[in-house]
């Protein structure tokens, strides 16, 4: 039977190729397909991805808190990997990064509350300021193993005195000590690291410092990271900071580090179920108390600022500490640990001196400079700076 397509169309009132393209198999779809509002961020997350821009996103949830809090993106992060997945030169981005990422298998281990604290540094993160400076910074997380609640540090030092005092204002933050940390095999703690075989030794002044604070250290087998991996998923946060790559300076990094802290304790934790600011308040009861005042401030470090003289001098203790030229009633910072006077303008580190009794405490590079200055002839500069070095320190030496 031949089928008269014009008639139909006539009585159907619809086009003759719509009578065709149905006797062809075309069928009705019964699902509607709808715009993703994430359309609207395609072209800034093609921008992202792309060479043009030094930041980097290992992760999508990374991406999504980005385009969340700077681009006013709103929708569930579970929602937006879906997304990224379904768009093959996005999701092939990430899947290009899957090579940082190393799968072992772990047993899981819950401890008591104020039972334990974990303590990792990730280190040498090259991160470049928006004015172009290129910085290797480091981070220190201190996670309670109960609440994961945590703390962090930025800081261009790894020394062992700038761990200490982040320790301790650890401690304070969380209004307490808890009985164990345990730590992997860094300089800073041990003399000798934990093996399979030798129990390790940890260092006089850290062993000093836990039995100041009442806390047992028990140092990780050297090549087992899975024995703190509640510290060490945690550090996969730190990887946002790639997301802001030439957009902060050192000040505005510090300040970003500190609200990334308060957010992600601030949130549902998918490993327990709850959120740390609020599962802390359990555990703190049973911290153990804090030390003395007296024996707190001892390990802190502070940051004093102070303002270089008109000889290019600053001012510890009623002693002078020489600063290089160029800085002459500008504000610097002054920090005080491993026995030495550390001089800062911003991040840069422009002096360092050891801590003296004497009146008077130039390096002979500063005033050689100085004086090569204020001085219009450059003819034996140096002798005359050294002689002028030595009446100084001889007047000052007999006072």
């Amino acid at each position: 039977m031949k089928i008269n397509k014009n008639k139909l169309a006539r009585d159907l009132n619809v086009d003759r190729r719509t009578i065709d393209k149905y006797l062809n198999g075309y069928q009705l779809s019964h699902t509607r397909k709808r715009k993703s509002k994430i359309d609207d961020y395609y072209h800034i997350i093609k921008l992202l991805r792309s060479d043009e821009t030094p930041q980097k996103f290992y992760y999508k949830r990374v991406l999504w808190q980005y385009l969340k809090d700077n681009h006013g993106l709103d929708c569930a992060a579970s929602s937006f990997r879906r997304y990224i997945s379904g768009k093959p030169e996005f999701q092939q981005y990430f899947e290009s990064r899957k090579g940082r990422m190393h799968t072992k298998e772990t047993v899981r281990f819950e401890t008591p509350p104020a039972e334990q604290a974990q303590v990792d540094w990730k280190e040498n993160i090259q991160y470049m300021t928006k004015d172009g400076e290129i910085l290797y910074v480091n981070i220190c997380v201190f996670l309670l193993s109960y609440s994961r609640f945590r703390t962090y540090l930025l800081s261009i030092s790894k020394s062992q005195s700038v761990l200490l005092s982040f320790l301790m204002e650890s401690f304070e933050a969380i209004g307490g000590i808890p009985k164990a940390i345990l730590v992997d095999n860094m300089k800073t703690v041990m003399d000798e690291p934990r093996t399979r075989y030798q129990p390790g030794k940890v260092n006089e002044r850290f062993y000093q410092f836990a039995k100041d604070c009442g806390f047992v250290v028990k140092p990780c087998v050297a090549g087992r990271p899975q024995t703190k991996a509640k510290v060490e998923a945690p550090m996969k946060l730190i990887d946002e900071i790639h997301a802001y790559q030439g957009k902060f300076n050192y000040e505005e990094l510090h300040a970003f580090i500190q609200e990334l802290s308060n957010r992600v304790n601030s949130q549902y934790h998918q490993g327990t179920g709850k959120i740390p600011i609020l599962h802390l308040k359990k555990e703190r009861n049973l911290l153990n108390p804090l030390p003395k005042r007296q024996i707190r401030d001892f390990y802190k470090i502070d940051h004093t600022p102070v303002k270089v003289n008109t000889s290019n001098m600053v001012s510890f203790k009623s002693n002078m500490y020489s600063v290089p030229p160029g800085y002459t009633g500008k504000t610097v910072g002054l920090q005080v640990y491993d026995n030495k006077i550390h001089i800062y303008y911003n991040t840069d580190l422009i002096a360092e001196h050891q801590i003296s009794k004497q009146k008077m405490n130039f390096k002979e590079a500063h005033y050689i400079e100085s004086l090569s200055k204020q001085l219009h002839y450059k003819d034996d500069i140096e002798e005359l700076a050294l002689k002028n070095l030595s009446a100084i320190n001889e007047v000052y030496r007999n006072e």
